[in-house]
């Protein structure tokens, strides 16, 4: 990635998954997100300012600039199509392939990327179900809410999971709630209690926790799988 360094790629791509539609965000949770102290987050946004690449407004946070942007869509889809790739094609699990995914995406260029993309059968979303951007920046921004918003009766299917460590994940896939599966909420415990849900014939308890982790689509009243 020419012009910006690797630790730049690094903040502007998570700025762009944190505030995909142009927002602001919150340098506290640029830090959160990334791992690091907000002091860290000053320095690297006076940098990433002076170079052009985002806009910092007080009392409102931190966005990326219309070339801040394209760079960040460019981090994230190394990213996004490493996982895929390793997922798909080298069969990592989805539990395996974010920390690889990410010392890989520093280095693929786009050529790199292209390849890897076609190898793993041209992915619209990375194996967590985050939707992947395309060659020109451009993202299609699912049309999603975490599981906790859901209600008793509710149906769809599970879009993305929003966890990045091992053993998350690994709980979720053992119970199978993975990205393209459908589901209906079952049951919800009073006073943000935990949530029931049933997919593919069986059932799987959620905490708070892990269901703001899962978000889904809902189906729409009046479309064919809403009235069956």
């Amino acid at each position: 990635m020419p012009g910006i360094t690797a630790p730049q790629a690094t903040y502007l791509g998570e700025l762009f998954r944190l505030g995909t539609e142009g927002e602001f965000v919150n340098p506290g949770t640029w830090a959160a997100a990334l791992d690091v102290s907000p002091a860290a987050v000053s320095r690297m946004g006076r940098r990433l300012e002076k170079a052009g690449l985002v806009e910092r407004r007080p009392y409102r946070g931190v966005r990326l600039t219309p070339r801040g942007r394209r760079e960040g869509a460019v981090a994230v889809r190394a990213h996004r199509v490493s996982e895929a790739y390793l997922v798909r094609v080298l069969e990592y699990g989805w539990d395996e392939a974010h920390e690889t995914a990410d010392r890989l995406g520093e280095i693929a260029d786009e050529l790199l990327v292209a390849r890897m993309e076609k190898q793993a059968g041209y992915p619209r979303r990375c194996p967590h179900g985050e939707p992947i951007p395309r060659a020109d920046g451009t993202i299609e921004i699912p049309d999603d809410a975490p599981l906790t918003e859901a209600q008793v009766g509710d149906r769809g299917r599970i879009s993305r999971v929003k966890a990045r460590d091992g053993a998350r994940l690994q709980y979720l896939a053992a119970r199978g709630v993975l990205p393209e599966t459908e589901f209906r909420v079952a049951a919800r415990a009073p006073f943000d209690g935990p949530i029931r849900i049933t997919l593919a014939g069986s059932e799987c308890v959620l905490g708070q926790e892990l269901a703001r982790l899962v978000w889904v689509e809902l189906e729409r009243a009046g479309s064919p799988s809403a009235e069956s």
